[in-house]
């Protein structure tokens, strides 16, 4: 946006920011965040600290440095008011999880390592961070945020105080970081309608159960290769012996790749949805529902309760729904989502729930080149969440105002 826009805004942007920023105990933190909020809404190259104070009128670089870098206030009850304006607003259809990475220069910024880094697609040196978005097919927002802590920080205590990485911060996978962030926002009195997220997440098995004992319905990526019993094949309980713990449910047959069954289910089964219109028209391709039990190892927790060891078959995994993706010209299915919603479901329902993932890489790059998400050049854990929050809050108003019909569109 033109500066000229921008401060045509500004009226607006204080109420907006009253509110959001309404936790902020003193009304500076307030003023220096709409001015950090008008900065990421300016146009410029870059959208960190010091270009952006340049180009404000107000713009202060020390003043804008403390209050990003140094002030103690806290990020989550702004991100919980902004989750829940947007919520009201929204009404999602689905949470999206995912992460997402900030290539970095250097050794010494919260969180950073070598890693896989979605950017630029191989290993480098990067943060990354897990977030959850509310999203229907034409609107979505992040709802909150969590920076991954590599397991080569959490060994390493003094790095992670030069840092500012709180004290009850550890390592932790992915998949657990996306359930606390599910678990904030539960907190937060907010229900997730059906939760959708990439392969990397879909083949965890501890992350599926996760979301089962919550009460949350999902629908996850698979990459095919995920081995499964078709629905008919029943575990078969062999006779206790009077010896030993009793041996756990197995069955008689090996299990078989997702996508093995799904092909053996044969292209007649699939058939053709529309899940949204695109740029180039409507978005059509072929499926097929079928029903599975996933095969796959219990969790330590339920083997040792069943007096078993660590990597014993339980063979007891519920029943699972199936969506395979056959598009027209291809030999074999090409995609895979498991979902624990019943086979009953709609056909349409599951390919536009699962579809609806799209709508997470539009905020990243809107998040990232519109509003300089990956622009912070912070070191510290406080920084980037507070960096992160006001980033989301900026995104937030602009999407206010697009959904608002009184705001007239520019011709």
């Amino acid at each position: 946006m033109k500066l000229g826009e921008v401060e045509r805004l500004r009226g607006e942007l204080a109420v907006f920011v009253a509110d959001v920023f309404g936790s902020l105990p003193r009304r500076d933190q307030q003023r220096w965040g709409e001015c950090y909020l008008r900065g990421l809404m300016l146009d410029g190259r870059r959208k960190s600290i010091q270009p952006m104070a340049e180009r404000l009128p107000d713009g202060n670089m020390q003043a804008l440095q403390q209050f990003v870098n140094q002030s103690p206030w806290d990020p989550l009850p702004v991100r919980q008011r902004i989750a829940q304006r947007l919520s009201e607003v929204i009404t999602p259809e689905v949470w999206v999880i995912d992460d997402v990475s900030f290539p970095k220069c250097g050794q010494a910024s919260a969180g950073v390592a070598r890693q896989y880094c979605g950017a630029v697609g191989k290993r480098a040196n990067c943060q990354v961070a897990v977030s959850v978005h509310a999203a229907t097919d034409t609107t979505s927002c992040p709802l909150n945020w969590e920076l991954y802590l590599p397991r080569e920080w959490a060994d390493d205590p003094d790095r992670c105080r030069r840092a500012g990485v709180p004290d009850d911060v550890v390592h932790q996978e992915k998949w657990r970081l996306a359930l606390g962030l599910l678990d904030t926002l539960e907190d937060w009195q907010l229900k997730a309608p059906v939760v959708v997220a990439d392969a990397g997440y879909g083949v965890s098995t501890p992350f599926r159960l996760g979301l089962q004992e919550r009460g949350l319905s999902y629908v996850l990526a698979l990459t095919g290769k995920e081995v499964a019993h078709p629905a008919n094949v029943t575990p078969h309980q062999p006779a206790y012996g009077e010896l030993g713990p009793p041996t756990l449910s197995r069955y008689r047959t090996p299990p078989r790749a997702v996508s093995v069954l799904a092909a053996e289910t044969g292209e007649d089964r699939f058939t053709e949805v529309t899940w949204r219109q695109g740029s180039k028209g409507a978005m059509t391709s072929r499926f097929a529902v079928l029903t599975v039990r996933p095969a796959g190892k219990q969790s330590l927790a339920a083997a040792q309760e069943a007096g078993g060891g660590r990597n014993r078959w339980d063979g007891i995994l519920p029943t699972q729904t199936l969506l395979a993706e056959w598009p027209d010209g291809h030999e074999a299915p090409t995609d895979y989502w498991i979902s624990n919603l019943p086979a009953g479901t709609p056909v349409t329902d599951l390919v536009r729930w699962a579809k609806m993932r799209w709508r997470i890489e539009h905020d990243y790059r809107e998040l990232k080149h519109g509003l300089g998400l990956d622009h912070f050049e912070g070191r510290t854990w406080c920084g980037w969440h507070h960096h992160v929050t006001l980033v989301t809050a900026a995104q937030a108003f602009l999407t206010l105002r697009r959904l608002d019909p009184k705001v007239r569109t520019p011709a």
